[in-house]
C-alpha cells in the first residue's frame, strides 16, 4: 500500500530545536524523524511514499537527492539501511491546510486503499492489524486511537495522607485521541477539496462520523508525537537507551 505522509506544516511549537529545517527533518539520533517513520512503514513492506510538501519543502527534496526548488518529482531512493524506496515528493503549497494537501496528491495514490500519517510522530502500531480492521468494517477512514502519555507525574494516595503509587511518566488513563496513523479508502478523496483552508481533521472527519464511515482501531502500545522540545528530548533518550519501540530495523 502507498503511504502518504503530511510534511508541509510549520511546526511552530517546536521552534528552537532546529529552525533551519522543517519539523519532519529534525533529527532523532542521526536521522530525521521523517526517516524513522518511513523505515517503520518499510519494515512492514510499504515502500512507496507520497510526501506532501510545503513549508521548507526544498530541505526534504534535497535530502532525497532532488535539487529543483518547489517542484514535484518521483524518485527511487536507497536508504542507508539498504532498502529501496519509491518516493513522490509532491508540492502541495506553503499555506495549504491538511485536507487540501491530501486532496492534491490524489493522482499519485494507487490502489483501493492507502496509509496516511503525519511527519512528526512515531508508534509501534501493528500496521497489518490496522489494515485488517479498516477492511473488515468497510470504513472510508480508520484512525488509530491511542492514549497520550501524561506530561506530569501521576500520584495516587490514600486518606491517611501517604502516597500509594507514583509513576513518573504514565500513560494517560482517560480518553483516547487520534494517533495520526490512518488507513484510508480512496473514497476519502470524495470528502476533500483543493481549497487550501480545508483542515482534514475538521469538516471531512466530522462528516465521516455523521455518516458512520469513520472507523477506529484501538492501540494501547507506544505512541509519541514530537510537538515540543521536551518530546524531542524524550525520543532521543529512548533511542540512546535502546528503548525505541518504533525501531523495527
Amino acid at each position: 500500500m502507498d503511504v502518504v505522509i503530511l510534511c508541509g506544516g510549520m511546526g511552530t511549537r517546536i521552534r528552537g530545536v532546529d529552525d533551519q529545517v522543517p519539523k519532519p527533518m529534525i533529527k532523532v539520533g542521526d536521522d530525521p524523524i521523517l526517516v524513522h517513520i518511513m523505515r517503520f512503514y518499510a519494515s512492514y513492506g510499504h515502500r512507496r511514499f507520497v510526501l506532501c510538501l510545503g513549508y521548507k519543502g526544498d530541505v526534504i527534496r534535497q535530502h532525497f537527492g532532488v535539487h529543483d526548488s518547489g517542484v514535484t518529482r518521483e524518485v527511487v531512493y536507497t536508504d542507508s539501511v539498504g532498502e529501496e524506496w519509491q518516493i513522490v515528493l509532491a508540492e502541495t503549497g506553503d499555506a495549504s491546510m491538511t485536507g487540501a494537501r491530501v486532496s492534491r496528491i490524489r493522482s499519485f495514490v494507487s490502489g483501493d486503499d492507502f496509509l496516511l500519517t503525519y511527519g512528526d510522530g512515531v508508534s509501534d502500531v501493528p500496521l497489518p492489524d490496522l489494515v485488517q480492521t479498516h477492511r473488515s468494517i468497510g470504513s472510508v477512514l480508520t484512525l488509530t486511537a491511542v492514549r497520550p502519555p501524561a506530561r506530569f507525574g501521576e500520584v495516587n494516595f490514600g486518606t491517611d495522607g501517604f502516597a500509594t503509587s507514583f509513576n513518573e511518566k504514565p500513560q494517560a488513563s482517560g480518553g483516547h485521541i487520534s494517533g495520526g496513523y490512518f488507513a484510508c479508502s480512496n473514497r476519502l478523496f470524495n470528502y476533500l477539496t483543493d481549497d487550501e483552508s480545508l483542515v482534514f481533521e475538521r469538516q471531512p472527519m466530522k462528516t465521516l462520523v455523521t455518516e458512520r464511515r469513520l472507523g477506529v482501531y484501538q492501540h494501547d502500545g507506544f505512541w509519541q508525537c514530537m510537538d515540543t522540545h521536551r518530546d524531542w528530548e524524550l525520543l532521543n533518550e529512548l533511542l540512546r537507551e535502546g528503548k525505541a519501540p518504533w525501531k523495527r530495523w
